[in-house]
């Protein structure tokens, strides 16, 4: 059946800039797709689905309250039919391996072609997932288990940092001084593909690389 004939899809945007959502919305109107609301935030985004039923949502992942991923994850948990295309400008392994595992069906960059955003609207009503290039060689790395090797002074600066401890506190318990806790943390940023002390936790600690015991 022609999408001339088909019921149209209904979208809910959820990203902070208006520019952007207007920019996906005047995209979207190119394809039998209806853009039944919009989210500046993730928190929004949350209470409009289970409002409103969307078929699929766009989200972005970095937003203010509740970031794109937490808010995948609750979703998914409300309203399990609706799927979720994460549509972001960041494509670290980590992002795209807890978009994943919190739910969403699509990751894609936003400077992707329109015509590639459509379509991957349009698989994700069909349940059928998208990915960029990048997104699905993280995938497909973390899949046939290829995993950083992190120096026994980073798991232990990393351990520390799981349980709480400052960079300062970390200095004072392996006796060194703050900059070389930051130098740790950056290295091993490097290897897991992340950004921040939390997403490095989070990703040491599925890899089992780190342990809190």
């Amino acid at each position: 059946m022609s999408d001339s004939l088909s019921p149209s899809i209904t979208i809910l945007l959820a990203d902070d800039h208006l520019v952007v959502r207007a920019g996906l919305r005047a995209i979207l109107s190119v394809a039998n797709f209806e853009v039944v609301g919009e989210a500046s935030n993730g928190e929004e985004a949350i209470d409009l689905v289970v409002k409103l039923a969307p078929r699929v949502v766009v989200m972005d992942i970095q937003m203010p309250m509740v970031d794109g991923i937490a808010a995948t994850r609750k979703i998914k948990l409300a309203r399990a039919e609706v799927q979720i295309v994460i549509l972001t400008t960041f494509e670290t392994e980590a992002d795209v391996t807890r978009a994943v595992n919190a739910g969403a069906i699509g990751y894609l960059l936003k400077d992707s072609p329109g015509a590639t955003i459509v379509e991957a609207v349009r698989a994700a009503a069909r349940g059928q997932s998208t990915l960029s290039p990048q997104a699905a060689a993280h995938l497909m790395t973390r899949s046939r288990g290829d995993a950083p090797t992190l120096s026994r002074r980073e798991i232990d600066v990393l351990e520390r940092v799981a349980k709480g401890a400052s960079n300062r506190e970390v200095a004072e318990a392996l006796r060194v001084s703050e900059a070389t806790v930051k130098t740790h943390l950056l290295h091993a940023f490097e290897k897991l593909g992340v950004s921040d002390r939390t997403a490095a936790v989070t990703v040491a600690l599925e890899r089992k690389l780190i342990r809190l015991a």
